[in-house]
C-alpha cells in the first residue's frame, strides 16, 4: 500500500523543488495569497513556464510534446507543485492535457495526434467537457444529446449541463447518441466539437457561492467534421471510461496533500480565535485530523495501483466518496469556529469553486465561507454520493442489484 520511491526518485523530486526555488517570486506564499485578477495572470504566465520547459504536459511522450515522465515522477511532481501553491497547467489544461490530451493519444489516429496535441500544448484550443445532462448526470449511459452524419459532418442538437469552465473553452469534447435503437451504453459515439459556432450556445450557472464556474451547453444544428471521431462510431462508452480513469492517479496524491493543508489551516483559525479550549472543538479536529490520515492511506492504495500500471476500478469510488463527504464535515467545522462572523463575508471567495482553497489562501470568512457553501457541491459532481454507495455495494461488495428498468435500448428508457 505504501508506494516505494526509490533513490532516483528522490532525486527526481529534488529536481522539481530546484524548479520551484528558481521559477517561483521570492517569499512565494501560495497562488491562494493572490487577488482573483493577479491570480489569473500568475496563472497565464506559469503555463508559458511550465510548456517553455515541458513540464505543462509532462507525462506525454516527448514526441508529442511532454516530457515523458514515468506515472511515479508524474506524481512527484502533482505533490511538489499542490505543496508549493502552484497549479500544474491553465485554467481549463485539467481537461485539455490530463483528459481529452491523454485520450487522444490512447485512442486518436496519427492525424488527430499531430493536429490538436499541438494546438493543446500552445493554448489555442482549450477544452471543456460534455459528458452530463439534464436525464444522464449520474447514469451518463443515458445521454440523449444526438448526433446525425450528414455528408462530411455530424450535426449535433441537444443539451449539457454543469460543464466546468465551459465558458472559458473554444472546443467542447461531447458524448452523443449516435444510434439510438443501441442498448443505452452502445450507440454512444465521444466526438470532438468546435464551440465557436452559431449553433453552441454556452450559459453560465449562477452557484449558491456566486460564482459562475459551471454551464449549461445548448446544440443546435451543430457541425463538426466527420473525422473528428475519437475511437469507434457507436464505440464512445468505451473512450469515455479511458478519460475519466486519466483525473484519479493525480488525484491519489494531492488530494490528501490538499486536505492535510486545509486542516493545519483550521487548527491555526480555531487558536487564533481561542476555540482550542473549548473540549468539543478539540475533539472535532482530532476527528478531523483522524480522517485526513484515512484518506492518505486511501489515496496510496489508489497510488499503488496506478504505478503498479492498474486502471481504477470500481474501488476508486471508495476514494471519492470519502472526501466528498468529509469536506462537509470539516467546512461546517470552519464555520462554527468563525461563531458570530460566520455571518458575514469578509475577504476574497476562494480562488476555486472545487474542493479546498488553494495553498496560501487568507483565514478570514470569505475563504472558509466559500469553501462551506462549494462543499455542498461535492458530494454531487463527479458522481452523487448516493450513485457512488451503490457502486461500492454492487461492484466492490459484491451485494445485489437494485431493480433497473433501463437496460434495454435508449428509445425504451421512459422521458
Amino acid at each position: 500500500m505504501q508506494p516505494t520511491y526509490t533513490e532516483a526518485a528522490d532525486t527526481f523530486r529534488e529536481k522539481i523543488q530546484g524548479f520551484l526555488a528558481e521559477h517561483l517570486p521570492p517569499n512565494w506564499a501560495g497562488i491562494g495569497a493572490l487577488d482573483a485578477e493577479a491570480a489569473l495572470d500568475f496563472t497565464r504566465e506559469w503555463r508559458d513556464v511550465l510548456r517553455d520547459n515541458q513540464l505543462l504536459a509532462a507525462s506525454w511522450p516527448t514526441e508529442y510534446g511532454g516530457a515523458g515522465l514515468t506515472p511515479l515522477e508524474s506524481v512527484i511532481m502533482a505533490e511538489e507543485f499542490q505543496k508549493a501553491g502552484v497549479p500544474t497547467g491553465g485554467t481549463n489544461d485539467a481537461f485539455s492535457i490530463q483528459m481529452v490530451g491523454n485520450t487522444i493519444i490512447e485512442w486518436g489516429t496519427e492525424e488527430q495526434k499531430g493536429h490538436f496535441l499541438p494546438r493543446i500544448i500552445s493554448g489555442e484550443d482549450v477544452w471543456c467537457q460534455g459528458y452530463s445532462e439534464p436525464n444522464a448526470g449520474s447514469d451518463l449511459g443515458n445521454v440523449g444529446c444526438r448526433a446525425v452524419l450528414d455528408g462530411d459532418e455530424w450535426v449535433i442538437n441537444g443539451q449539457k449541463i454543469w460543464t466546468s469552465a465551459g465558458h472559458l473553452a473554444n472546443w467542447i469534447f461531447v458524448l452523443t447518441r449516435t444510434e439510438p435503437e443501441a442498448a443505452k451504453h452502445r450507440g454512444i459515439t465521444f466526438l470532438l466539437c468546435p464551440i465557436e459556432q452559431d449553433g453552441v450556445e454556452v450559459r453560465p450557472i449562477k452557484m449558491i457561492s456566486g460564482e459562475s464556474e459551471f454551464n449549461e451547453v445548448f446544440f443546435t444544428d451543430a457541425r463538426t467534421p466527420r473525422e473528428n471521431v475519437i475511437g469507434e462510431v457507436n464505440g464512445g462508452w468505451a473512450v469515455a471510461m479511458t478519460l475519466l480513469g486519466y483525473e484519479r492517479g493525480e488525484a491519489a496524491a494531492t488530494t490528501p496533500v490538499a486536505y492535510r493543508g486545509e486542516l493545519d489551516r483550521l487548527v491555526a483559525l480555531a487558536r487564533e480565535r481561542g476555540r482550542t479550549d473549548d473540549p468539543l472543538i478539540r475533539q472535532r479536529l482530532m476527528w478531523c485530523h483522524a480522517k485526513v490520515e484515512i484518506m492518505r492511506y486511501l489515496g496510496m492504495r489508489t497510488l499503488t495501483k496506478f504505478l503498479a500500471g492498474e486502471q481504477p476500478g470500481p474501488d476508486a469510488s471508495i476514494f471519492k466518496l470519502y472526501w466528498s463527504e468529509y469536506h462537509r464535515i470539516v467546512t461546517e467545522l470552519a464555520v462554527d469556529i468563525l461563531g458570530a462572523d460566520g455571518m458575514h463575508l469578509e475577504g476574497k471567495l476562494p480562488s476555486s469553486a472545487f474542493a479546498t482553497d488553494s495553498p496560501g489562501a487568507p483565514n478570514d470568512s470569505g475563504s472558509w465561507l466559500g469553501t462551506f457553501l462549494n462543499a455542498r457541491a461535492g458530494t454531487i459532481y463527479a458522481g452523487t454520493s448516493q450513485v457512488q454507495r451503490n457502486i461500492i455495494g454492487e461492484m466492490v461488495l459484491g451485494l445485489p442489484k437494485e431493480p433497473r428498468s433501463d437496460g434495454g435500448p435508449w428509445t425504451d428508457i421512459p422521458k
